[in-house]
């Protein structure tokens, strides 16, 4: 899918709080944690940036750059039929955006979020 824009960030760790205090102070990012999550989110951050969140993982570090694509399933089929295997099928996000997961050949986690 070329010309698909990378439009989100997370990292993830067994201990949100400490990664969310890390960043906050080494690149002064704003971070939301509503209460009873174990993620938080990053606005934008700075001129050009895009925003990202920081969440807990229980199994450890990760960290999954999410690109926007217009059709979730056939860039997961494209995906598969590169070496890719599916992680997590297409999903709603209660009040945000629609998001799969799949790993590259390598293992690597990549997210996806539909868009225009």
């Amino acid at each position: 899918m070329p010309g698909s824009p990378i439009v989100h960030f997370e990292f993830h760790g067994r201990d949100r709080e400490k990664l969310q205090n890390f960043y906050t102070t080494l690149f002064g990012w704003q971070i939301e944690a509503p209460p009873g999550m174990e993620y938080g989110l990053i606005r934008e951050t700075g001129a050009g940036g895009i925003g990202g969140g920081i969440g807990g993982r229980p199994e450890g570090p990760m960290v999954v750059i999410y690109m926007q694509v217009p059709d979730l399933d056939a860039t997961i089929r494209q995906a598969e039929s590169l070496g890719g295997k599916l992680l997590m099928p297409p999903s709603e996000v209660p009040g945000g955006p629609t998001i799969a997961m799949f790993a590259d050949p390598e293992g690597n986690p990549v997210g996806l979020v539909k868009g225009e």
